[in-house]
């Protein structure tokens, strides 16, 4: 059963003119768990649009986004932030570390931030699932890249979420951390059955996907499954 599901989902932007703009078009997609999606396209073509969706950070303008059976229109400010804080997580190509906290309280802020029991025992099991448990003490400019991209995935599935998304997880990374990276997300995706979308212009990491999906123009131009 689908994690995630998209019904003829088409999304509108305003632009400087006044004019809408369409940034997707009757996009249908339905993403089970412990699958790994990869958003193929030109810059433009909608795949940050499409994420956005996918995290209840944005809305369509028509057709639905489910996730976890829940549909995400009409959904009032306390139901989007509880939906996004329980049910998503997030990696970003900048990482988007705290420089100020530690390895450990980077991943152990969302926990609080949901005033969760037990939050630094569960950070730290998180940190070993991406292998950094060893570093948790140190601060986030202590680091390399791929450590830090690694804290961040971390962080992003400190809530055990039913969905992760990743933007461009590699973008800042030389090819051999970022192949690391890359099966790290696979086996994470596997391990913890969570339905994984990934935006990317890296043909290695789209190669990697269960299902490719090939945008163009705001629509899917192909989609692939392996």
């Amino acid at each position: 059963m689908a994690i995630l599901s998209f019904h003829n989902v088409s999304k509108d932007y305003d632009a400087t003119d006044g004019q809408p703009v369409r940034a997707l078009r009757t996009i249908s997609l339905d993403v089970e768990p412990g699958e790994l999606v990869a958003l193929v396209g030109r810059s433009g073509c909608g795949k940050s649009t499409l994420l956005h969706l996918a995290g209840a950070m944005d809305f369509p303008i028509s057709g639905e986004v489910l996730i976890d059976g829940q549909q995400t229109t009409g959904l009032n400010d306390a139901q989007q932030t509880k939906i996004r804080r329980e049910k998503v997580g997030f990696v970003f190509q900048s990482f988007q570390l705290i420089h100020t906290l530690t390895v450990l309280e980077n991943v152990e802020l969302p926990l609080l931030l949901a005033g969760k029991s037990d939050s630094r025992r569960d950070a730290l099991q998180r940190l070993s699932w991406v292998e950094l448990d060893g570093l948790a003490e140190r601060y986030p400019h202590q680091l390399s890249g791929g450590q830090m991209q690694r804290v961040a995935i971390a962080r992003a599935l400190a809530h055990s979420p039913r969905i992760l998304l990743a933007d461009e997880p590699t973008g800042n990374l030389d090819t051999t951390t970022g192949g690391l990276i890359l099966q790290l997300l696979l086996r994470l995706t596997r391990e913890q059955k969570t339905a994984t979308i990934m935006a990317t212009h890296s043909m290695e990491a789209a190669g990697i996907s269960d299902t490719l999906v090939k945008l163009r123009d705001g629509q899917i131009e192909e989609i692939t499954r392996r």
